[in-house]
């Protein structure tokens, strides 16, 4: 079918890396909240009615409006040897208004390396499929751009051998837009390569997300403040 695919974005060149690769940080900030760039707008408790979905079906394109509860948390600090991200831990839980039964569910994290830009993108949902999407942002963009490739490795899907052979994810870009007013709105689209069909689906996902609850300190954070406190506080 004739549908717009959506564009990718490949990161440039390979890095250069130190060559001592055991060597963490020597002085960490332990606020996450405040070391997060660009995500420090994810972090907290989201809520939505106005969800659009558009999915291929053997009938042609079927489109859904959905409601989504989102929770984005601080984690600690984390270090792959002098590499050192901060990020958000996260949930999104998706409903129709026509159905109880849970229409999307995907578990991840969102990370971002202060030394180079990189914003990462982890995700997994319950059907055997998993992403590693990645772009660059400043800390006062306020739209991020993620992508992700099938056979790449270092941001690239992966999927079980049913979705290979049945609905094959060659593509996935989010676009994520941080609104004036507090809200923020995603666009997600993935290429699909649907069995029978030809050639690629753009599978589209919308949404604007409202904040309905601020979000708590990181693990490490608490822990710190609770010694702080003096005797008897809280």
């Amino acid at each position: 079918m004739d549908t717009p695919q959506p564009k990718t974005t490949i990161l440039a060149g390979p890095r250069k890396f130190p060559d001592d690769i055991f060597t963490e940080p020597a002085e960490v900030d332990p606020d996450t909240l405040a070391n997060l760039g660009p995500l420090r707008r994810l972090a907290g408790t989201w809520q939505s009615m106005v969800g659009a979905d558009v999915n291929p079906k053997a009938e042609g394109p079927e489109r859904r409006q959905y409601s989504e509860h989102a929770v984005f948390e601080p984690i600690d600090p984390q270090a792959n040897g002098p590499q050192l991200f901060y990020g958000l831990r996260y949930h999104m839980h998706i409903n129709t208004p026509e159905e109880d039964i849970t229409f999307h569910d995907q578990v991840g994290y969102w990370l971002w390396e202060p030394a180079t830009g990189l914003v990462l993108q982890s995700l997994t949902i319950p059907r055997g499929q998993a992403v590693l999407a990645a772009g660059r942002a400043t800390p006062a963009d306020d739209r991020l751009v993620l992508t992700a490739e099938r056979g790449r490795t270092d941001h690239g899907i992966v999927s079980t051998e049913f979705l290979e052979y049945a609905f094959r994810t060659d593509a996935y870009r989010i676009e994520v837009t941080f609104n004036p007013d507090g809200s923020w709105s995603y666009v997600l689209e993935t290429s699909l390569a649907v069995r029978g069909q030809e050639g690629l689906f753009n599978h589209r996902d919308t949404n604007r997300l409202v904040k309905v609850e601020e979000p708590q300190p990181n693990p490490l954070m608490r822990i710190l403040g609770a010694r702080e406190a003096p005797p008897g506080a809280g």
